[in-house]
């Protein structure tokens, strides 16, 4: 039977963004509880809230914008790979400890336990470790923190590496609760125009014995 792995943190005023990013918070036009025919909300927050797809653009002039970024990099063969690296750490090749199976791999870190929590000293991507993985067949990588660089970095160059091999990224993911091991993950960004990212509701599906999903 099919078991589904929710990646997702709970959407919420509560939630922690990047600081000085928008928080969300929610404006009620219409309202059934104040005898308004219907509940009408608009949403105000960052496009990077939670678990998100980095586009391009977001530190690269001239780069893509979420919209034009291949679907088929947020769908399909995924592999969840446990690495132990401590706060502040950077992941690197020889943290992997398998072979690389899927042409999407999430790493999970653990650094970063409480998406309610904002805290600085999360792990991050070696840059080497892109390039290692393009050269494996990855086209996307997800993390279980707010981003692939440090919070300090301001060249971001692991970002830069994605954007050198065009490969897709996401981050915010929770993986504390997902065993190690190969999936079907499914996490579609939105189709904003221009947008420097986007919400995803990123989800995995096990696999069967053959590694075709349910």
């Amino acid at each position: 039977m099919c078991r589904i792995y929710d990646l997702s943190p709970l959407i919420s005023p509560r939630l922690a963004v990047w600081p000085g990013d928008t928080s969300l918070w929610r404006e009620r036009l219409l309202d059934c509880d104040r005898g308004d025919h219907i509940t009408l909300s608009t949403i105000h927050a960052t496009v990077h809230l939670g678990s998100h797809a980095d586009a391009h653009l977001h530190f690269a002039a001239r780069g893509q914008g979420i919209e034009a970024h291949p679907l088929e990099d947020y769908i399909g063969a995924c592999q969840v790979i446990r690495v132990g690296v401590p706060p502040r750490g950077k992941v690197q090749a020889g943290h992997l400890g398998c072979e690389i199976v899927a042409e999407r791999v999430l790493l999970a870190t653990g650094t970063y336990p409480d998406p309610e929590h904002f805290r600085d000293d999360f792990a991050s991507l070696d840059p080497r470790l892109v390039d290692t993985l393009h050269e494996r067949g990855v086209r996307l990588v997800g993390i279980d923190t707010p981003s692939v660089d440090p919070f300090s970095s301001h060249d971001l160059p692991a970002h830069q590496r994605f954007l050198a091999h065009r490969m897709s990224l996401l981050e915010g993911l929770v993986l504390s609760h997902v065993p190690e091991g190969t999936y079907e993950l499914i996490a579609l960004p939105l189709r904003l125009e221009g947008f420097d990212a986007s919400p995803v509701r990123a989800i995995l599906r096990s696999r069967n014995s053959n590694g075709e999903s349910p």
